[in-house]
């Protein structure tokens, strides 16, 4: 999962895009970069970490231009090399750079066809410079001194046809504007705004609306499926379909887990989304457990506190915070390594031992996913002196992988792949367990916008939208997402710290 953002401006956008990518961080801890383009010049600066130790003052002041697009980034195969930090860079046609959230699911046959077809080098393991040289070939193929709209939309169509996965993408043109684009299927999320100043109009495209809001802009509506967004560096903006079947398919787990409470994704409002999840997870708890003993709800910070407020005042029990987190530490679910992850947790959270002394508690999490976080909790409430630990999750049991850009692990690495829920309540220790239902899921999301028929609940129901995830690309992905090529690529990682990134402006 990544986060991205564009901004075409009337001045300097660099702190726009900075501060815009702050507020985009949840969306990947690993990597960050900025580029700004001015005098048919770009600017770039990107590197591991976080966007508050990529850019310094010194950085800051070299990503000079009115245009620019930056990335956050979490790795979905394990690697933290910062060689594969975005945006992406190639000197022709024009000089493109390219910021993608998401994952192609056919990278192999395109990174084979980019170089025996369109004769074009890939220089890292990364999908996002796979889809870069593909829309730049495309590009290159129209043969124009100068891309209008019409070359930029009928390169982006031959992407649609070429590529295959997940994919919300901005790319800037050096010289000309950014374009922003959403695969047919609309898998992951993208939007964009208008902001009105005394120099004239700007425009952002982004992951989530919440960046835009954050800076000022008005949020216009989301890039629909199969759609490119063009705006020119003078401000003017177009827009064209450019798929021939386009359908929309949002991923659900951005309501679950990944994106902020206070944005909207495909006119769905993220808080009420997870509101509602509370409310049908309480339900289902009176259907199966009319007479309870529990005396208290507490949430795992942070994602599950919204669904945890409503499922408390339903059930009639209190609420309370039990556990204070330590915000320095990154999201445990894409920490490599089963050893790591699990110090790790002990050092995110510790309890409140009054909340739970003696007391029959409810933890609430947004979702289960390896099961080593809720283990430990549970343990940690049972420390903390709790008579009895239940635990209830707001979504299904995730049994399969994810391929469309959330570095959900192999199959064998995830808790509930084959197993039952009793099952996994015995192994996390809880005294019972219960999850949320699949369509009360799906109702949730699909009450904010009726219009949406489907949702990709591949890492719930195992059916991925695009139709072409066979057993053998598991496999493959297995073998790359697993921990143990985790820690190989940390070692890797580790072992070649020496090498520069030759776009990386130190």
């Amino acid at each position: 999962m990544c986060g991205i953002v564009g901004i075409v401006g009337t001045s300097h956008v660099n702190q726009a895009l900075y501060d815009a990518l702050t507020v985009l961080q949840h969306r990947g801890q690993d990597a960050a970069g900025i580029v700004t383009f001015q005098d048919d010049r770009f600017f770039l600066r990107k590197d591991n970490g976080l966007v508050r130790d990529v850019f310094r003052t010194r950085h800051m002041r070299r990503l000079e231009g009115n245009v620019g697009i930056g990335h956050v980034r979490y790795p979905t195969a394990g690697t933290s090399s910062s060689a594969e930090a975005q945006p992406f860079y190639v000197n022709s046609p024009y000089g493109i750079t390219l910021a993608h959230n998401g994952n192609l699911t056919n990278t192999r046959d395109l990174a084979h066809d980019l170089f025996r077809s369109d004769l074009r080098h890939i220089n890292t393991n990364s999908d996002s410079e796979v889809l870069l040289n593909v829309f730049a070939h495309e590009l290159q193929k129209m043969g124009k001194l100068e891309p209008s709209k019409d070359e930029i939309f009928a390169a982006v169509r031959a992407v649609h046809k070429r590529a295959r996965g997940a994919y919300a993408v901005i790319a800037m043109i050096t010289g000309y504007g950014i374009v922003g684009f959403r695969d047919p299927n609309g898998i992951r999320p993208a939007c964009y705004g208008v902001r009105e100043t005394d120099k004239g109009r700007e425009y952002m495209i982004a992951s989530e609306s919440v960046a835009l809001a954050s800076q000022g802009f008005e949020l216009v509506r989301d890039i629909a499926p199969g759609e490119a967004v063009y705006i020119e560096t003078g401000g003017k903006l177009y827009t064209e379909q450019c798929a021939e079947a386009p359908s929309l398919n949002p991923c659900i787990f951005e309501h679950v887990y990944f994106a902020r409470p206070d944005s909207i994704i495909d006119n769905i409002s993220v808080y009420k989304a997870r509101l509602r999840m509370g409310e049908k997870l309480a339900a289902r708890i009176l259907r199966e457990m009319p007479d309870h003993d529990i005396d208290v709800v507490i949430p795992i910070p942070d994602t599950s506190r919204t669904a945890a407020l409503p499922l408390a005042y339903d059930l009639g029990v209190k609420f309370r915070e039990g556990f204070i987190k330590n915000r320095y530490i990154g999201r445990t679910f894409i920490m490599p390594g089963q050893t790591l992850r699990k110090k790790s947790v002990r050092q995110k959270l510790n309890p409140i031992e009054l909340e739970f002394r003696g007391k029959n508690v409810l933890l609430v999490d947004d979702s289960i996913v390896r099961g080593t976080t809720c283990q430990e909790i549970v343990q940690m409430a049972r420390d903390a002196g709790a008579a009895k630990v239940y635990f209830a999750s707001a979504a299904p049991p995730v049994r399969f992988p994810n391929v469309y850009g959330i570095d959900m692990p192999a199959a064998d690495e995830l808790i509930a792949h084959g197993r039952t829920e009793l099952e996994i309540q015995q192994l996390i220790g809880a005294d019972w367990l219960v999850y949320q239902e699949l369509q009360d899921l799906i109702d949730c999301a699909r009450e904010g916008n009726p219009e949406i028929t489907q949702f990709d609940c591949s890492v719930f129901d195992g059916h991925y939208i695009t139709g072409d995830v066979t057993p053998e690309y598991l496999h493959q992905l297995q073998a790359s997402r697993g921990d143990v090529s985790k820690a190989q690529n940390s070692r890797d990682h580790l072992a070649d710290n020496g090498v520069l990134d030759m776009h990386n402006d130190e």
